[in-house]
């Protein structure tokens, strides 16, 4: 049963950063993505990352944001740049099969 658990969100001002971390209990072998999900709005696919290292980003990153991953420490990462108000959301880590970490929240300060 594999467990994953999501830190580093906060609240920044219009501009700032924030370094999210997903922290596997045990080795994930496929894909780990990050989603966002805003009040009144449906959760949405950021960014995603193959274990060997193939990486896909929403095109609301637009550059802004670069996803990771440490094979040898289960953790993904995800670095938040230039951050805007409307990327307030609490940001999921997800892994294959239905895998749900509980969420960090990230707020942005206009």
């Amino acid at each position: 049963q594999v467990q994953l658990v999501e830190s580093g969100g906060g609240l920044v001002q219009s501009g700032g950063s924030l370094r999210l971390s997903c922290a596997a209990s045990r080795s994930i072998l496929s894909v780990m993505s990050w989603h966002r999900q805003a009040p009144g709005r449906q959760r949405e696919l950021v960014a995603s990352i193959t274990r060997e290292g193939r990486i896909t980003y929403a095109d609301f990153v637009r550059g802004r944001f670069t996803i990771s991953r440490d094979n040898a420490k289960n953790t993904v990462y995800l670095q938040l740049n230039s951050l805007k108000p409307e990327d307030t959301a609490v940001y999921y880590c997800y892994a294959p099969v239905g895998i749900w970490g509980r969420g960090t929240q990230v707020t942005v300060s206009s």
